[in-house]
């Protein structure tokens, strides 16, 4: 069982507040999708950042609607996340407060700099085996570049592990971040489909 890592508490000796923005590419005329899955703890490749203090992980454990629509529509927008902008207040706070859904939020200095959404299921016929979605995760725009994404990928795997998961799995896209699939194949995930499909209207 991997042991979760202390470093969710750490600072900048420098400011972590990056210009750093990726451009953006005409959108393609084909989605790849691609699935990636951890089905044992030691495949787990953490890389925390070594600071001091500054940075902190905290689950947030008071649903707050407001809050993650910002986390959402700031964390997302560059990528066009798309899914819950049509959510009503009551749709998110009963998805905040469903069995095995945490939001793990990251603060730099103490401004929200990202998150980490997962959700854990029962899955087969016996319903004793568990799996766990990275369903969200990103950083804020001014926040990408110092290396805290794969920071707040390894609390959230180490999270999930810990709390007695069998297996982890997540999907990203040719829409999402460049770096996404780099920083999950480099923590251990491996990739076992990838979907192709026709660019969906609701992107265009």
């Amino acid at each position: 069982m991997v042991s979760v890592i202390q470093a969710a508490t750490t600072k900048t000796t420098q400011p972590p507040v990056s210009s750093k923005s990726f451009p953006r590419t005409p959108l393609p005329d084909t989605l790849v999708t691609t699935y990636l899955q951890m089905t044992t703890p030691t495949q787990f490749r953490p890389a925390y950042l070594n600071y001091p203090d500054g940075i902190k992980v905290m689950c947030m454990d008071i649903p707050d609607v407001a809050f993650y629509r910002f986390l959402y529509t700031t964390v997302g927008k560059p990528w066009r996340w798309r899914d819950r902008l049509s959510y009503t207040d009551e749709e998110i706070e009963s998805m905040l407060l469903a069995p095995g859904t945490s939001i793990h939020v990251l603060y730099v200095d103490g401004a929200p700099a990202g998150y980490i959404e997962l959700v854990k299921r029962k899955e087969g016929p016996s319903g004793r085996f568990y799996s766990t979605q990275i369903v969200y995760f990103g950083l804020r725009e001014s926040y990408l570049g110092r290396g805290l994404g794969k920071h707040l990928l390894s609390h959230g795997i180490a999270y999930a592990w810990n709390k007695g998961t069998q297996r982890l799995w997540v999907y990203t896209c040719n829409l999402d971040s460049p770096y996404a699939l780099d920083n999950c194949i480099k923590r251990g995930f491996k990739i076992y489909r990838i979907e192709k499909e026709p660019m969906p209207e609701s992107y265009v």
